[in-house]
């Protein structure tokens, strides 16, 4: 599937099913894979679900040409969709209130692309631990155990 061999696949999905169990935590740090993957499967999703709502006749014009599914699903992925972004945001040293550029038109979305691709802050800032670093303690400490 997409040219990814299957492991690969469950990798990235993983960073998906993380964010989505991190449903409302506004108050730690996500690293730029767990947002990015996030954001990929949304996408991959909305577009699955749109052309579901188009098949079935359920996508209204009334409402962009959008359908119960994608609708659903949107509001069900809102309020992690934010969480991971405040998340990123303070991966960086930002506060998660940064998200707020979304609503300058154009601008807004330049800044928050730049910030986002950004490489974490390096060690301990005020929203916790380095989540790179965590996970590589963790690993190091599974692979010392085995």
């Amino acid at each position: 599937m997409l040219g990814l061999p299957t492991s690969d696949l469950g990798d990235k999905m993983n960073w998906y099913l993380l964010a989505l169990k991190k449903y409302a935590d506004f108050a730690t740090r996500s690293r730029r894979s767990e947002y990015w993957f996030f954001v990929l499967f949304n996408i991959i999703a909305a577009i699955v679900l749109s052309i579901i709502d188009s098949v079935t006749g359920l996508a209204s014009a009334e409402y962009g040409g959008l359908g119960p599914f994608y609708g659903l699903y949107a509001l069900a992925v809102l309020i992690p969709s934010i969480a991971v972004g405040v998340r990123r945001l303070h991966d960086i040293g930002k506060s998660g209130w940064w998200l707020l550029l979304a609503f300058i038109p154009l601008i807004g979305a330049i800044v928050l692309i730049i910030w986002f691709v950004k490489d974490s802050e390096a060690g301990t800032n005020r929203f916790g631990p380095n989540p790179k670093e965590v996970g590589s303690a963790t690993a190091a400490a599974a692979a010392a155990e085995v």
